[in-house]
C-alpha cells in the first residue's frame, strides 16, 4: 500500500488510528463541510492552511457527540459560528451544555454570530488571533512556521524541491530536512 494524500503508508505492524466516530456522525460532518454557510466560508478562508498565526485548524470536526465548526487542537480552541436560531431559549441551553462538555475536555470555546462575521470579519479574526497568541502551546516555534510558509509559497510555482540532508535546528534542537530549490 503506497502513501496517499492522507499521509505515510501503513506498515504490517501498525494499526490505523481509532477516532471513535460513528459513521452517522462522520457523514454528517462531511455534509456540513460541503454545505457551509457564507460566514463559515469567510472564516475558513482566513484560517485554512495555517494562515492565522501559523495555527492549524480543522472544520466541522466531531468531538464527542458534537460537531464543532472549527477546532485548533494545538491551542485547544473551538470556534463556533451561530446563526439566529442559537439565540432562542432552547438553543442557548443546548449551547451551554455543549460548551461545558468541551470545557471538560480542555477546549476554550469562542462563539461569534454570523452577523458579526459578515459585518466585522477583521475584528473576529483579531479576537481569534489574540487567543492563539495568548495560548502557552503554539503550533510551531516561530522559525519553523516561517520555514513552512516558505515551502508552501514555493509549492506549485514551477519549482521543485530536492532533499539533500537532515540537520538540527539550533534554537529548538528539532531535526529537519534541508531542501535545495531547483527551478524548472
Amino acid at each position: 500500500m503506497g502513501a496517499g494524500k492522507g499521509g505515510p503508508a501503513l506498515t504490517d505492524d501498525s494499526k490505523p488510528p481509532s477516532w471513535d466516530v460513528s459513521t452517522r456522525q462522520r457523514t454528517r460532518a462531511r455534509s456540513l463541510r460541503a454545505n457551509s454557510t457564507d460566514a463559515e466560508r469567510l472564516i475558513w478562508a482566513a484560517l485554512r492552511d495555517h494562515r492565522l498565526n501559523g495555527a492549524g485548524f480543522r472544520r466541522q470536526t466531531p468531538i464527542g457527540p458534537y460537531i464543532v465548526d472549527f477546532v485548533c487542537h494545538a491551542a485547544n480552541l473551538v470556534i463556533e459560528l451561530d446563526g439566529g436560531q442559537h439565540f432562542e431559549e432552547g438553543h442557548e441551553k443546548r449551547d451551554a451544555q455543549r460548551d461545558a462538555f468541551l470545557a471538560d475536555r480542555g477546549f476554550r470555546v469562542l462563539r461569534f454570530s454570523n452577523h458579526d462575521v459578515m459585518m466585522n470579519r477583521a475584528g473576529v479574526l483579531e479576537t481569534i488571533a489574540a487567543v492563539i497568541v495568548s495560548t502557552p502551546t503554539p503550533t510551531l516555534p516561530r522559525h519553523q512556521r516561517v520555514y513552512a510558509r516558505l515551502r508552501r509559497a514555493l509549492r506549485g510555482r514551477g519549482a521543485r524541491a530536492a532533499t539533500t540532508k537532515v540537520e538540527s535546528c539550533k534554537p529548538c534542537g528539532a531535526s529537519r530536512r534541508r531542501r535545495i530549490i531547483v527551478e524548472r
